[in-house]
């Protein structure tokens, strides 16, 4: 495979992924790791990629307006408002599409969010009737969300009457997959908490799995994609019980 063609693959894994594994690029791409950290390298002093250690993230990560498939986020988000009600107590991780969600909340919804994520508590801030318990922890430089067992523990405490799921990776074999050990602890601990899952994901990352399990599709009580919800793709998320949406 062409350089070009290696960068091509590294920044469309990333910009769907938001984050991705040097070991990861290395065995999609069929090379060596040395090569595709030179190539990261490259991107990031290009300044199409950000290139932390392990691997690489998106430089519109935690930028709103580079933001990738923004248009298909901002329609899942309006889908899930739906779901919404005065009075509850909402549990929501990070990611792109979650930022979409909070940023979108109704100015006068009454209702508590509770999250371990950094960039989506300072947009929950922006809503004045909307109280904002921050889940407290040792704090990824890369995905700013609040990991360790202080998380876990103040999870246990907790009750929540739906929980809206950043989704990397999908599928009705492997179900809800993620690359980061403590990730899955945090989303383990989330799902255990709440009364009704909910899982939101851009067509693309359906029918993709990764290495650490967070839970199996029997988990996720509600899938929100911008498909229709009738779309076909859907139809094995469907027969596994899943409502779409």
């Amino acid at each position: 495979m062409l350089k070009e063609e290696r960068h091509t693959t590294i920044l469309n894994e990333i910009r769907i992924h938001n984050r991705v594994l040097l070991t990861d690029l290395s065995n999609l791409l069929q090379v060596s790791e040395d090569t595709v950290r030179r190539d990261l390298k490259e991107l990031d002093q290009k300044g199409q990629i950000k290139k932390v250690h392990g691997g690489a993230i998106s430089t519109g990560y935690h930028s709103h307006n580079q933001i990738y498939a923004h248009d298909r986020k901002v329609i899942i988000a309006q889908k899930a408002i739906k779901l919404l009600k005065p009075g509850q107590n909402v549990l929501i991780t990070g990611g792109t599409t979650n930022y979409e969600l909070a940023r979108l909340i109704p100015a006068k919804l009454k209702i508590t969010f509770i999250t371990p994520s950094l960039s989506t508590a300072t947009q929950l801030l922006a809503h004045k009737n909307i109280e904002v318990i921050f889940l407290g922890g040792r704090l990824s430089h890369e995905g700013q969300i609040a990991l360790g067992g202080s998380v876990v523990n103040a999870l246990s405490e907790m009750k929540a009457d739906i929980c809206f799921l950043g989704t990397g990776y999908l599928d009705t074999v492997n179900g809800l997959t993620e690359f980061d050990w403590e990730v899955v602890q945090i989303k383990k601990a989330m799902i255990k908490s709440s009364d009704h899952v909910v899982s939101l994901a851009i067509s693309e990352k359906l029918n993709s799995s990764q290495r650490y399990k967070v839970c199996d599709m029997e988990s996720i009580n509600t899938m929100i994609t911008e498909l229709d919800p009738d779309d076909h793709r859907l139809d094995p998320y469907r027969k596994n019980g899943i409502k779409i949406l």
